[in-house]
């Protein structure tokens, strides 16, 4: 009878749903036991760290077991659901959900389980140095923990356990790493204070073997990069070799000519690249084909680190090793290739730029074979546009190298001379004709030839620049700005170097004035050289720009191509220095000169004395600056200079004389022997050179050049003359006397010499 009641409530659905429902209680109720022994075992495992591996394989089992049970039983409610969804759906979705709950915990489970196959197996293949097998174990077992820390009903505590644990494993795994790279990859460095010579220490050993000296299948070197890029260690270690390798190998390679490659192949420790000294060549620089192929050894994928640079087996962010090394030196280093390379490659003379095409064409193979190992991208050309940009660098270069070579000069020593005459003259070579101005010159030329029949003919000396010595180094200078305008003429730089010997010019003016400014203060040679020095540019300046004018590209060719406005600066700065100094020579007579005092009382000795020794003094200054500047300066320079300086002098002694009210018969002879030994050795400083005869009579008419010696010649005269003669020489206003004073000026003279008497009142009358 039961069975048939059993039978009708099952065909009608309810008893079935009674057994679902307790057979869900009963799974629920084992699946909290499992989950409590599970925890418990995880946290004992990695938590508490106790021993309990056996438990824990039984536990998974059930697990395992209580999974397919759960799979089956859903399977049967989901079907049972969907054909009594209109009769049983509150009771269904109570069920579902508590389903819904265990499956979560039975999910989790299952990442515990996955966490603790994927620790075991981590363990193993790093006793076994199975790096990458250990790396990716790893992974998974963080990526089990990365998906526990997902799900809010996680327990804390055990997450924190298990977290700790990767951590630990994964800085026991980087460690071991670290340790099989510094035995792949040995470094021996020189000391801090780095010199050519220590580079000679520098030495990278690779080995792909094992302790024991047995090769590992795939090289032990690719498992330890392999394992490095799984753990995101890889771009660090590499970072930390490429700027060694770069400073302590490239860089050097490239920096000193004498340093080379030297590689071995040793069985027991692998290849060994060295840097050693073929031979010493100091001051020599590498040229780019010999820096090429030693960066190229350096670089070769059989080499540098058995090619598995260059390999695809081991990649960051799908980017293979080898242009991951390229990128982080190639800049740096082609910085070093040009500015200590190519740049001291590039030629200094525009004659040789053709021959320069040999190494852009080494650069291009250069580049490419980097491009090949993929050490380099495909866009990866600034070496190669710095190589082909060889004008612009040439351009540069020359004019560097010109304004050192000017600067140079200019900071040398002035007083090493040289002599310049009359016919001196500027040795311009002949340039070739422009040929889109042949008739335009034929015409000028034409106009040229009516202007002289129908006029005068200049005169031989026009333009001609008078006998004199300049600085040695002025004449070089000239020089160099003459070859950097020939050099212009035809160069793809013309514009460049003609403003760069405009600039050579504005840095003389700029320059030679400071840098030897106390020199020319303190030397009256050079101050006169330096005048020279700026009357000699300004001469030639005028016609400079003229001779290269028709050689240089528009606007330069148009007028724009002169050094005409530099003329009346360089003419201003040599007259400057030049007065300065006289000011300096002035300013030393008249001092010499107030020790006299006041040339007053000379019957008393010591006045006497000092009044001689000043005299004496201001002759002597003027003779030695007689003989430093006669074989310097121009006559005429020379004669006005020594001119102004006497003027001085005898006017000082002029208003001092003048200014004595009562002058003794004994002073009056002493004031005319110191006046008079003034007139006989005065002139002395205008005599000329032996050969320059021709000029004397210029330098005999010394009142050309001293316009108080008219005057200090006849105050001579007066100190020693009578009344009678006084009078006569003055001459009702009409003589010498009246010529060079005045009537109040000659009374004042009689009054200081003479004796109140009725002859000196006579004579005075007379002075009118």
């Amino acid at each position: 009878m039961a069975s048939f009641v059993t039978e009708v409530l099952a065909s009608s659905g309810k008893l079935e749903k009674e057994d679902l429902s307790g057979k869900i209680s009963k799974m629920s109720r084992k699946v909290e036991e499992i989950k409590v022994e599970v925890c418990d075992m995880i946290n004992k495992r990695y938590s508490d760290f106790l021993s309990c591996l056996q438990a824990s394989e039984d536990l998974m089992v059930q697990v395992d077991t209580v999974s397919k049970e759960m799979d089956a039983l859903k399977n049967c409610i989901e079907t049972e659901v969907c054909n009594n969804v209109h009769v049983a759906v509150a009771e269904f979705t109570k069920l579902k959900q508590q389903l819904e709950r265990n499956t979560v915990v039975i999910s989790m489970l299952e990442l515990l389980k996955e966490f603790h196959t994927a620790m075991e197996e981590y363990n193993k293949a790093l006793l076994e140095k199975k790096y990458v097998d250990a790396a990716n174990h790893l992974e998974k077992a963080k990526n089990s923990v990365e998906s526990l820390k997902s799900w809010k009903t996680s327990e804390l505590p055990l997450l924190s356990a298990l977290s700790s644990e990767l951590t630990v494993q994964r800085e026991n795994l980087i460690y071991h790493l670290g340790e099989e790279w510094k035995r792949l990859v040995v470094w021996k460095l020189p000391s801090s204070r780095v010199n050519e010579k220590a580079f000679l220490k520098v030495e990278l050993r690779l080995s792909s073997t094992s302790k024991d000296g047995e090769p590992k299948p795939p090289p032990l070197v690719c498992c330890v990069l392999q394992a490095l890029s799984i753990q995101g260690d890889l771009q660090h270690k590499l970072k930390l070799f490429s700027q060694i390798l770069l400073k302590n190998m490239l860089k050097p390679l490239v920096m000193y000519a004498s340093l080379s490659v030297r590689v071995t192949e040793q069985p027991e420790e692998g290849t060994v690249l060295a840097l050693q000294c073929l031979e010493e060549r100091h001051g020599e620089r590498s040229t780019p084909f010999q820096v090429y192929s030693k960066l190229l050894l350096v670089s070769s994928p059989h080499l540098l680190l058995f090619g598995l640079l260059s390999s695809g087996d081991v990649s960051i962010r799908d980017k293979k090793l080898s242009t991951l090394l390229g990128e982080m030196i190639w800049e740096e280093l082609s910085q070093c290739i040009i500015h200590e390379c190519l740049l001291y490659s590039i030629p200094s003379d525009s004659s040789l730029l053709e021959q320069y095409s040999t190494v852009i064409k080494e650069t291009e193979e250069f580049e490419e074979a980097l491009k090949q190992m993929e050490y380099l991208r495909r866009d990866s050309t600034d070496l190669l546009k710095y190589a082909r940009d060889v004008n612009s660098h040439f351009a540069s270069k020359k004019c560097r190298d010109v304004i050192v070579a000017a600067r140079k000069l200019m900071t040398s020593k002035m007083h090493n001379t040289v002599k310049i005459t009359p016919d001196s003259k500027l040795r311009i070579p002949k340039l070739p004709n422009p040929p889109s101005s042949e008739g335009k010159r034929k015409q000028e030329s034409r106009k040229d030839e009516v202007i002289m029949e129908n006029s005068k003919q200049l005169s031989a000396l026009s333009l001609q620049l008078p006998a004199c010595r300049i600085s040695e180094s002025v004449q070089q200078l000239m020089e160099l700005a003459l070859n950097t305008l020939c050099e212009a003429v035809g160069s793809s730089t013309q514009r460049c170097l003609f403003f760069t010997v405009r600039n050579i010019f504005q840095l003389f003016y700029d320059v030679v004035p400071t840098y030897h400014k106390e020199n020319l203060l303190k030397f009256p040679h050079l101050a006169a050289i330096q005048h020279n020095n700026c009357m000699y540019l300004a001469h030639h300046l005028l016609t400079l720009g003229h001779h290269f004018r028709n050689h240089l590209p528009q606007p330069l060719n148009e007028g724009v191509a002169t050094f005409v406005d530099m003329v009346p600066g360089f003419r201003k700065l040599g007259a400057q220095c030049f007065l300065a100094q006289l000011n300096v020579q002035r300013a030393e007579l008249l001092e010499r000169l107030s020790t006299a005092h006041n040339f007053c009382n000379l019957d008393d000795e010591d006045n006497y004395i000092a009044a001689s020794k000043a005299v004496r003094q201001v002759i002597h200054q003027l003779k030695q600056l007689g003989t430093v500047w006669q074989d310097v300066l121009p006559v005429s320079i020379y004669c006005k200079a020594m001119g102004n300086l006497l003027n001085t002098a005898i006017a000082e002694i002029i208003t001092k004389i003048m200014m004595l009210e009562d002058i003794s018969s004994e002073d009056g002879e002493h004031l005319h022997t110191l006046c008079q030994s003034i007139i006989d050795e005065g002139p002395l400083v205008f005599i000329p050179l032996a050969e320059e005869q021709k000029n004397r009579k210029y330098q005999e008419e010394v009142p050309l050049y001293v316009k108080k010696w008219g005057t200090f010649k006849e105050l001579v005269v007066v100190l020693r003359a009578n009344l009678q003669e006084i009078v006569d020489r003055w001459a009702n206003g009409k003589g010498l006397l009246a010529a060079e004073f005045s009537s109040l000026e000659v009374k004042s003279l009689i009054r200081a010499l003479f004796q109140n008497t009725e002859r000196r009142a006579v004579a005075l009358s007379k002075i009118k």
